[in-house]
């Protein structure tokens, strides 16, 4: 069993980011080799986030088991009340279980925005929340703390979305200070059609970029129309932490329908993205969320879509190409009665391990195989 960490002393701007840049890479594991020159390189790490089979209720050390039974290398618990306990004692059990897994544990949590619709206040104000995160994410030993603004209602708030992410920069700022003694670096996520990847990028860059950076989402990259490859190309100097998955799109009459989907079976190329991905982030794992059996359609050739929206034809022509590839898919809604949670849980783990599955044999990820 690992010895349980102890408190780390504060932390110089060199040392903090020489630690993060190796957090992800502590354990020795297979190397592949480059096509071009042929010289050994690792795989990208492969892991999930815990959202993907949350109809399954598991509490941190159940999620464990699981992502080590798949070979993961990572596993993103992306709640806080996935954990039994907050107490120190308890977050270093879990740190020295994931240890002996060989899985790295990545934290996070919600909204730290305090004036957004998505803002719970079960962690006290939207500082004490992100205060407790960070000290949950030194405890497990995590190089993030995952958050995130909220969704997209909040551009329709006064001031719109400019004004929450100013709200937002605010409540980062606060705990900078603690972040850096941490080591522990603030991923902020393109969540449910909160901000374009430009608004985040601007985010993070009026926050600070030396302890803040991205938790990018490809299926929510398309719920503000844009092509998650472009977000990827905008976001990936910053990408800290991933919750991924993949999108069919469609063309209908007033816009375009979004269904997210497994990994390999909607329109993203995973081997160009998970390309330019190493080029850009490469040390940053893989994490998979899957979040299927639902479209949604965006009203986007409607002028009034736009007022909440910003709208820029270059970043649509993405988005736009996808849609004229992609059909139509059916939904999946569990049958009522009795077998009702159990047909829930089964979908939600299908769709997981088909995309790990996917991403390890056919895209050659993760460092288990």
């Amino acid at each position: 069993m690992p010895t349980p960490s102890v408190a780390r002393p504060p932390m110089h701007r060199r040392g903090f980011i020489q630690t993060l840049a190796g957090s992800a890479t502590a354990c020795i594991l297979p190397r592949a080799a480059t096509a071009a020159t042929g010289a050994p390189t690792e795989r990208l790490l492969l892991g999930m986030d815990n959202f993907a089979v949350r109809a399954m209720g598991w509490k941190a050390g159940e999620l464990l088991e699981y992502a080590a039974g798949l070979k993961l290398d990572t596993l993103l618990i992306s709640d806080l009340e996935a954990y039994s306990s907050l107490d120190e004692g308890y977050l270093r059990e879990l740190r020295a279980q994931a240890g002996q897994l060989q899985v790295q544990i990545y934290a996070g949590s919600w909204s730290i925005c305090p004036s957004s619709v998505r803002f719970k206040n079960q962690w006290g104000t939207a500082e004490e929340h992100l205060r407790i995160g960070i000290r949950v994410a030194r405890a497990l030993g995590s190089p993030v703390f995952r958050v995130i603004l909220g969704g997209a209602d909040d551009r329709k708030t006064p001031g719109g979305i400019r004004a929450r992410i100013a709200d937002t920069v605010q409540v980062l700022k606060a705990c900078e200070t603690q972040a850096r003694d941490a080591g522990v670096r603030i991923a902020v996520e393109n969540h449910a059609g909160d901000m374009h990847s430009w608004e985040l990028l601007e985010l993070i860059e009026k926050a600070g970029p030396a302890f803040v950076g991205a938790n990018i989402d490809s299926g929510n990259s398309t719920w503000t129309l844009e092509d998650p490859m472009d977000v990827l190309e905008r976001l990936g100097p910053h990408v800290v932490c991933s919750s991924l998955r993949d999108n069919m799109i469609w063309d209908t009459e007033d816009g375009a329908s979004i269904a997210w989907t497994a990994a390999g079976e909607g329109l993203m190329d995973w081997k160009s993205y998970t390309t330019r991905w190493r080029q850009l982030c490469p040390q940053v794992p893989i994490q998979i969320e899957t979040i299927s059996g639902f479209s949604r359609n965006f009203p986007y050739k409607k002028a009034e879509f736009w007022q909440h929206y910003e709208k820029r034809p270059e970043a649509m022509a993405g988005f736009e190409a996808m849609a004229r590839r992609g059909r139509p898919i059916p939904g999946f809604k569990a049958p009522e009665g009795p077998g009702k949670k159990q047909a829930e849980q089964e979908f939600q783990k299908g769709e997981l391990e088909r995309s790990i599955r996917y991403l390890r044999e056919t895209i050659g990820l993760g460092r288990k195989a």
